[in-house]
């Protein structure tokens, strides 16, 4: 771990209100599979595989439980709101990249929850050492887009009729990156090692 780990849980403000960050674990399966059914089916294309399907959990708590994926679940009230995920590969000749994953709910949107987790996520990239960060969805998620590229995220590739949604319609999907070790750097130089 670098010296910007973060401990965990945490409470942030965002949206006017209190928003409970925790790390994502397998205890949390039960919240986990209650708020992936409450998502709109569109959103469900953030991920590249289909999460409304009980294998595909398992293999979510699995990658948390062995150290393949680290994540955080945001609470409001106890509610599980909104999670993300980092999905590194050891094994990969791009052990350095982590693939991120955000969900936020509908009720939340607009209210700075994904910029929350994001941000959260960049101290995450830190404490697994990795260099860069990429996020993919569909190019029809104009304000997930904008965060991400807000947030420094630039697009690196644009996927033709990449993704098949439940009904077999095609859509593009852009792979968005983030070089975190160069913005850790410049944070170092200017003094904010833990900003």
């Amino acid at each position: 771990m670098t010296e910007a780990s973060r401990s965990y849980p945490r409470t942030l403000e965002c949206g006017g209100d209190a928003v409970e960050l925790s790390r994502l674990q397998a205890s949390d399966r039960a919240a986990l599979v209650e708020f992936v059914a409450r998502l709109p089916t569109t959103d469900l294309l953030f991920v590249p595989r289909d999460i409304n399907h009980p294998k595909v959990i398992d293999a979510w708590i699995r990658a948390l439980d062995d150290g393949r994926m680290a994540g955080l679940a945001a609470r409001r009230g106890g509610v599980l709101v909104g999670c993300s995920s980092i999905y590194t590969d050891p094994l990969s000749w791009s052990r350095h990249v982590g693939e991120l994953r955000v969900l936020v709910a509908s009720s939340e949107r607009g209210r700075g929850l994904g910029r929350c987790l994001i941000q959260e996520c960049f101290i995450q990239a830190l404490e697994l050492d990795l260099k860069k960060l990429v996020a993919q969805m569909t190019t029809n998620q104009t304000g997930a887009i904008a965060v991400f590229e807000d947030l420094g995220f630039h697009p690196e590739a644009l996927l033709r009729q990449h993704v098949a949604d439940r009904d077999g319609d095609l859509h593009d999907l852009v792979l968005l990156s983030h070089d975190v070790a160069a913005v850790a750097a410049r944070h170092a130089a200017y003094g904010v090692a833990g900003a």
